[in-house]
């Protein structure tokens, strides 16, 4: 009989990234732990969690790629959502027991009034989370302290939609597509919704079609199933961030934690942003018939990049400018296949 050990042995050997299209049901823990007796490792993580009744995209993160998560799950994050009006629920979405109902007559939704509301919601700064959520309270999380008959109060929290884009709509529901920061409730958008067009409202389905750089195009189904191919660790780091190519010398720095100097440590590649940015700001639509072919948009400046550094193909470091033509190193990375950055003295 195999003991966890054995299962687990040969782990540290995957290191990279797949992105799953996670199906409706399990949880987004559920898909990593499913990875890890995949790919038998232990080290698995993820770049943003989805709700179980949610589908798209999810990004596992094997062995070293861990290391990426906290710069990973900051990234803009884009969704296909169907607000279903007429009702509210518990959870804010369609898995939750009705609260509230109110019929709905033919006609009631002027695009005039569609088009306040949703420009409201893009100009939106503080949100109040689902009080069916993840974010601890006393160090527990709130869903659980609802679940036990709590009255849960959270704070509102900073976020932005960063890009707003109707793509269908009637009297019963609208389709739309939202690009937002991170911490941003979709469930959230769809009671602010209805609270502004004065009916309840709840979220029907939710799809994410991209993760910073990664989208469904890139996609695996889940479960997973014969052999799969993560995305090296420099291939994720030209996805996801401008790259400098080290020399001999810039790698001894790098993995000594030294600063990096221009020319004589790295080269700064001809690299364009990271999909991760959000998308430039477009001028705002004045009617729904505009609303239904164009963006909202509504950008704000986000934390200053990282640059991954890269020697002969492989990921040695991330790092982030620390004066015009120098780079602080920010996290090591140990590529198997190149050089040793958990030497003494290295960073990681």
């Amino acid at each position: 009989m195999s003991t966890k050990r054995d299962r687990y042995a040969g782990q540290g050997s995957i290191h990279g990234v797949v992105v799953v299209d996670k199906p409706t049901g399990p949880t987004s823990h559920d898909l990593v732990a499913a990875a890890r007796r995949h790919f038998g490792t232990r080290r698995v993580g993820h770049a943003g969690t989805l709700d179980p009744m949610a589908t798209g995209v999810l990004v596992l993160l094997l062995g070293e790629a861990t290391k990426l998560s906290s710069h990973l799950t900051r990234d803009v994050k884009t969704y296909e959502a169907v607000v279903a009006f007429g009702s509210s629920t518990t959870t804010l979405d369609a898995q939750g027991t009705v609260t509230r109902r109110r019929a709905l007559t033919a006609g009631w939704l002027s695009e005039e009034t569609l088009a306040k509301a949703l420009q409201a919601e893009l100009e939106r700064e503080l949100q109040i989370p689902p009080a069916v959520s993840a974010i601890k309270v006393g160090g527990t999380a709130a869903h659980a302290r609802v679940r036990r008959g709590e009255d849960v109060e959270l704070a509102p929290r900073d976020v932005r939609l960063h890009e707003l884009r109707l793509l269908r709509w009637d009297d019963q529901q609208l389709t739309v597509e939202l690009t937002v920061s991170k911490g941003y409730y979709v469930r959230a958008f769809a009671r602010d919704l209805g609270d502004a067009l004065g009916v309840p409202a709840h979220l029907a389905t939710l799809r994410r079609t991209r993760s910073g750089p990664f989208t469904l195009a890139q996609a695996v189904p889940f479960p997973l199933e014969g052999t799969v191919h993560p995305l090296s660790l420099l291939d994720v780091a030209r996805q996801a961030f401008p790259l400098a190519h080290l020399t001999r010398d810039g790698v001894e720095r790098a993995r000594s934690g030294k600063r990096l100097r221009e020319h004589d440590d790295y080269q700064p590649a001809a690299t364009a942003l990271p999909t991760g940015q959000p998308p430039e700001a477009t001028s705002p639509p004045t009617n729904v018939d505009e609303l239904g072919s164009t963006s909202l948009g509504n950008v704000t400046p986000g934390a200053p990049s990282l640059v991954a550094c890269a020697f002969e193909n492989r990921l040695i470091a991330l790092a982030e400018e620390a004066a015009p033509g120098t780079l602080k190193i920010v996290r090591g990375i140990h590529d198997p296949t190149g050089p040793d950055l958990h030497a003494p003295g290295a960073v990681g």
